[in-house]
């Protein structure tokens, strides 16, 4: 099993809940309101008075198979919105109860 991380412009909302139907990613957690800024492109996002907007992220733990067309959504989402910004990270699951 993998852990896939993804860190988004809340306005993706939708459409990264969509990648995460199709591809059977149906359990995560989601965190509704994060702040941050990219590493290579992306202007802050801290929802303050200066940089009002803010991001998402959800993490999901899914089976080996549907991280790669999970991560091939999310990448058409990304390459689709350049000014919002996405990133996902994927981590091994050593064990879970």
């Amino acid at each position: 099993m993998k852990s896939v991380f993804i860190t988004y412009d809340q306005a993706l909302q939708d459409l990264v809940s969509e990648a995460l139907n199709s591809t059977l990613c149906k359990g995560y957690t989601l965190f509704p309101q994060v702040a941050g800024r990219g590493s290579v492109t992306g202007e802050p996002h801290l929802g303050s008075h200066a940089w009002p907007s803010t991001n998402s992220a959800i993490i999901t733990i899914c089976d080996d198979e549907r991280v790669q067309p999970l991560l091939d959504r999310l990448h058409k989402i990304d390459l689709d919105n350049p000014l919002l910004g996405l990133r996902a990270f994927v981590w091994n699951i050593e064990q879970s109860i």
